[in-house]
């Protein structure tokens, strides 16, 4: 029973140092979006940018929302990454009213 707890103990304290700090970030694009190819060329490119986990494309709100790994990279570097493409990226920024919801 001892040996149970204390493996449990020392696999959370693992897991608790191993945590990633995955943040989000919000950009809306010029030139807009129009189609699928515009989003499959931004989804194309960005998924080899370092730290990138998720990449969300809305055309009708033109917004593009990326999750990324915080301790690999941050959001300037993802906004400076759109001019590899050619596209300008603005990062939205969002009300914490609606993040809460």
């Amino acid at each position: 029973m001892k040996k149970t707890v204390l493996v449990c103990a020392m696999m959370l304290t693992a897991m608790v140092g191993l945590a990633k700090d995955i943040k989000t970030v919000v950009v809306t694009t010029q030139p807009v979006m129009h189609c699928e190819s515009c989003e499959n060329k931004i989804k194309g490119n960005l998924r080899f940018e370092k730290g990138v986990k998720q990449i969300e494309c809305n055309i009708d709100e033109q917004r593009v929302t990326i999750t990324y790994d915080a301790d690999k990279t941050k959001p300037e570097t993802i906004i400076q990454s759109f001019e590899k493409f050619g596209y300008k990226a603005t990062e939205i920024k969002q009300d914490k009213e609606k993040k809460q919801k």
